[in-house]
């Protein structure tokens, strides 16, 4: 028999995973939906941990990893999500799969018998640290392939420019540009969404909808109007460089390690 917690903000998207669930394990035993990231670290601070934990990414005050900050979590993982942007991160945690929404219900009964499957392999001893073990080695093998370097054009030549060499990019008229700290500027064939996925997230953050920048480029923060912050770079950016409302907190987060 399984015990399941279902941290989950949108009620269809639950009533949707828990009849899906009970399909597929009759017996299974649900508790939750829980929908935010407050009453899911009150719970798991007050009561016994379940065996398998499904949970959403964005809840309804934060994005769910900041669970992770206030609470240990023993149990195994598999995160949901409308948006496939946060697979990388989700997999440092806990996770032993990852769906998209809506969820499927052959994706959900494979992700049930690989749960099934690693809790026999380890015969129920040691699960988590076995599993940690195992996300160790994918972590470690997400991390090598992070891109390291851009090929860029100069008049008739091309050139090699490392991510260590960058400060920033950044979006304009449906284009997208590589700054380095030279303050040099090159156009680059990729979209900040393709960027967003394929850069090392420890060393650059997309702070909204127009910049992905470099640590080592943050020279000030500012408090700004409507809780948002203002960012100062090095080399200046000729437009203002805005934390968006709603990456502010998860900003703040990765700016502190």
């Amino acid at each position: 028999m399984i015990k399941a917690l279902i941290i989950e903000d949108e009620d269809l998207a639950a009533t949707r995973l828990i009849n899906l669930l009970k399909q597929i394990e009759p017996e299974i035993v649900i508790e939750g939906p829980i929908d935010s990231v407050k009453q899911a670290v009150h719970y798991l601070q007050h009561n016994k941990q379940p065996d398998l934990l499904f949970l959403d990414i964005q809840l309804a005050d934060s994005k769910s990893f900041a669970i992770f900050d206030q609470v240990k979590v023993e149990a195994p993982i598999i995160f949901t999500t409308a948006y496939d942007e946060f697979a990388i991160k989700a997999f440092e945690l806990n996770s032993i799969d990852y769906l998209l929404k809506p969820i499927n219900r052959e994706k959900l009964e494979s992700s049930i018998e690989k749960f099934k499957k690693l809790r026999e392999y380890y015969n129920n001893e040691n699960f988590n640290g076995q599993l940690k073990s195992l996300l160790g080695s994918i972590k470690a093998h997400t991390e090598d392939t992070y891109k390291t370097r851009f090929l860029v054009n100069k008049g008739d030549e091309l050139l090699p420019i490392t991510t260590n060499q960058t400060a920033y990019f950044y979006a304009e008229d449906k284009a997208v540009f590589l700054v380095t700290k030279e303050n040099k500027k090159y156009l680059i064939s990729f979209s900040l969404e393709d960027l967003e996925q394929k850069l090392d997230p420890k060393i650059f953050f997309r702070v909204n909808r127009q910049f992905i920048c470099s640590i080592e480029a943050i020279f000030k923060v500012h408090n700004y109007f409507n809780y948002r912050l203002k960012l100062e770079l090095r080399p200046m950016s000729e437009m203002e460089v805005i934390v968006s409302k709603s990456r502010t907190a998860d900003f703040k987060g990765w700016m502190n390690g």
